[in-house]
């Protein structure tokens, strides 16, 4: 079978999105700086948005720019990266990758109880799925009871880490979807919004480590250009597979969500040897099927 433009657009795309996951993973093993790298990251984000993307510099900076709109955006992005650095770290690149592609799911609720759009009972219903996906996914085996001992203590830190980060993955890049919907309503081109957000959220963090005199190393640095540059390809190739399938959006949308979680769930467990309880099986079946529920077919 040859491979569409299109579908190869999202094939990278995918595999991009697991990769941003997988090098998280890998930070800690080679010993980098996460905060470091996810500086280096958006700023290389924001430079290929402006070569690529090519925004235009008069519509930037207008009297209807939403700046308080881009300033928490450029504390929320990089808070989601660093909330997704702990998941993968904790909680394993399965859960975190599914918990962030559920997270589509907060602007649909948005929609209905801030936005005033009209409820549908398909997609009331892909939201009960969505929800119990969650639960699924982040529910772990309750511990048998033994004496309280600092080893015990390590351990609830442990077990309570497993689903409070991937949890923050999920509230934070949902919210930050929202944000940018915001960005759009307010007449602000996508790349331009994209630009500014990325440049404030490197600034910032930027100001942030400057201020905890983080101990720079060009290791920390060169990670997160890689990371960038991945981070980045999951973006534009995204948008190039919409461009290349302009009239199947919802073969792209449902494609990009169930691939993410279906190779993030095979690199999680046959590459990093993750662990997974049947619960979380049905999880991942049920997140899926809420996918599939929520895309307009």
């Amino acid at each position: 079978m040859t491979l569409t433009p299109g579908l190869s657009y999202l094939l990278a795309s995918v595999t991009c999105s697991v990769a941003v996951a997988a090098m998280l993973k890998l930070a800690r093993r080679w010993q980098v700086d996460v905060r470091q790298a996810i500086m280096a990251n958006h700023a290389v984000a924001a430079l290929l948005c402006w070569a690529v993307l090519r925004p235009d510099p008069v519509a930037l900076l207008t009297p209807q720019t939403p700046w308080l709109v881009l300033a928490a955006l450029g504390v929320l992005l990089p808070s989601g990266f660093m909330a997704m650095a702990l998941a993968v770290r904790h909680a394993g690149v399965v859960r975190s990758d599914a918990a962030q592609r559920l997270s589509l799911f907060i602007p649909l609720l948005a929609a209905f109880l801030l936005f005033g759009e009209p409820v549908s009972g398909r997609k009331l219903g892909a939201i009960a799925l969505a929800f119990a996906a969650l639960f699924c996914l982040l529910r772990r085996p309750a511990p048998e009871p033994e004496a309280a001992t600092p080893a015990r203590d390590t351990d609830t830190a442990g077990r309570r880490a497993l689903w409070l980060w991937p949890l923050s993955v999920w509230v934070a890049y949902g919210v930050v979807d929202i944000l940018f919907k915001q960005v759009a309503r307010a007449g602000t081109g996508f790349a331009g919004g994209l630009l500014l957000a990325f440049a404030l959220a490197s600034a910032l963090m930027l100001a942030y480590l400057l201020w905890r005199r983080a101990r720079w190393a060009p290791r920390h640095l060169a990670a997160g250009v890689a990371l960038g540059v991945v981070n980045f390809g999951n973006i534009i190739t995204y948008i190039r597979a919409h461009q290349a399938l302009p009239e199947h959006p919802a073969l792209v949308f449902a494609s990009m969500n169930m691939g993410v979680i279906t190779l993030g769930t095979l690199v999680g467990a046959l590459a990093f040897r993750e662990p997974l309880t049947r619960l979380n099986g049905v999880g991942l079946a049920l997140a899926l099927g809420a996918i599939l529920l929520m895309t307009p077919w």
